[in-house]
């Protein structure tokens, strides 16, 4: 046991990250862009890394990333029409967080607008 004041630090899990949201701005047929938010606890220890895991609806999550060093991804060669789950966990020199809340995601992108149609005679 530590005497207080002798400068023990005690380090334990962060809490998982907040606030997972999609990107929209990185979207396109094959591609989602997550982003969150550090939790407030981090367990005494900075955050070193992130991990992000992802499953088709409905099915079992698989690591897609790790040692992201910022609070955001970039998801690609996705199947355009399928619907994904997404959660992330935070890392500091204890261990991992327990996952984020999951987000669920659509893989599509609205076309643009086709061009005006041209007659001719």
């Amino acid at each position: 046991m530590s005497n207080p004041g002798s400068g023990a630090i005690i380090t334990t899990n962060p809490d998982p990250p907040i606030d997972l949201t999609e990107n929209y701005s990185l979207r396109t047929p094959t591609t989602l862009g997550l982003t969150w938010s550090q939790a407030p606890f981090i367990g005494g220890a900075v955050i070193d890394d992130y991990r992000v895991s992802i499953a088709v609806l409905g099915g079992t999550f698989s690591v897609l990333e790790s040692g992201l060093l910022t609070p955001d991804y970039k998801a690609v060669g996705l199947t355009s029409g399928v619907i994904y789950q997404f959660k992330v966990q935070s890392r500091n020199s204890y261990d991992y967080s327990s996952y984020s809340e999951t987000i669920t995601l659509l893989c599509a992108f609205k076309p643009e607008a086709p061009a005006a149609p041209v007659t001719s005679r």
